[in-house]
């Protein structure tokens, strides 16, 4: 059984602890391919950002759910040893999307896309409902 560790920020809603995971025998875990990896923190919380620490859209998509009263899940790929590899398989996912690597939004374990999906999203009124459905606004 895996433990994910998360951490309250001031700011943001919680943050990915990056790291080893580890049973409670204390050994470590097999490692996740990176692409089981994003499908489990994906599908662990309503709304999970996939970010840079330095990047300026993953900022303002940030601030937009938080702005909203949304706390969501922010996994930071630049403090992760294989968040390049994290980053490929997002933009796989995204397939022939022209977007840019990050912020890449998942909403309810599904799929919403970059920061223009999101802002696309939020200016036609349907990012509320979406976030509605998956228990991460409750008005």
């Amino acid at each position: 059984m895996q433990f994910q560790q998360l951490r309250r920020e001031e700011t943001w809603g919680y943050y990915m602890m990056q790291g080893g995971s580890r049973s409670r025998s204390g050994g470590n875990m097999p490692r996740e391919e990176p692409m089981e990896k994003v499908a489990r923190v994906a599908s662990e919380s309503a709304v999970v950002i996939f970010s840079v620490s330095s990047c300026c859209m993953c900022h303002a998509v940030k601030r937009l759910f938080c702005g909203m009263g949304v706390n969501p899940t922010v996994y930071e790929l630049d403090h992760d040893p294989r968040g390049a590899d994290i980053e490929r398989v997002l933009m796989r996912l995204l397939a022939n999307s022209s977007a840019v690597p990050v912020p890449i939004v998942f909403i309810g374990g599904k799929l919403i896309g970059a920061m223009d999906r999101v802002m696309a999203s939020h200016i036609n009124g349907t990012l509320v409902p979406l976030l509605k459905e998956a228990g991460a606004l409750w008005l």
